[in-house]
């Protein structure tokens, strides 16, 4: 039986992104086919109404999102996020314009680098990480809805650009 999720996520630009791709195909090689370095923005379980989500997104304006995020950091049994430290604001108003609300749930945004629900790879090791910087500084210029069949790859339904 195929299963299909969707959700709403932000891939990261920005001077490092090589570098945490890098990273990413190193520490898990797994999620690095799955998908580029994002963080999410809404899960499957808040897009309920997909063509009113949709209009909301044709209407967003808003300018580039910006985070900092700090050094990386073991999650989970062998997960590696780096979690944000400036401009969760930012990406909360984003949330609130796209789901109508002030009444959602808390949502930090972080990158993965390594997700532990994937089989923990050799070089997954926190000392592979020391490549990027603290206080790195990210962009997210694009709300992708993304889809995903099975265990494939993620794959972009449809992109919105913000100012």
């Amino acid at each position: 039986m195929q299963s299909s999720r969707k959700q709403l996520s932000m891939y990261a630009s920005g001077d490092y992104i090589g570098k945490i791709e890098t990273v990413r195909k190193l520490v898990d090689p797994i999620q690095f086919r799955l998908i580029p370095a994002h963080i999410t923005l809404c899960r499957e379980d808040e897009l309920k109404d997909l063509n009113h989500i949709n209009k909301r997104l044709s209407q967003i304006n808003f300018p580039t999102l910006k985070i900092r995020f700090a050094k990386a950091k073991r999650f989970g049994s062998h997960g590696l996020m780096m979690e944000c430290i400036e401009g969760e604001r930012d990406f909360l108003q984003i949330r609130e314009f796209i789901l109508e609300s002030t009444q959602i749930r808390r949502q930090i945004p972080h990158v993965t680098l390594a997700h532990p629900r994937n089989n923990k790879a050799s070089s997954n090791s926190l000392t592979n990480t020391f490549i990027l910087p603290e206080n790195l500084e990210l962009e997210f210029p694009t709300i992708h809805l993304i889809e995903q069949i099975n265990s494939e790859p993620w794959h972009v339904l449809s992109t919105y650009d913000l100012q």
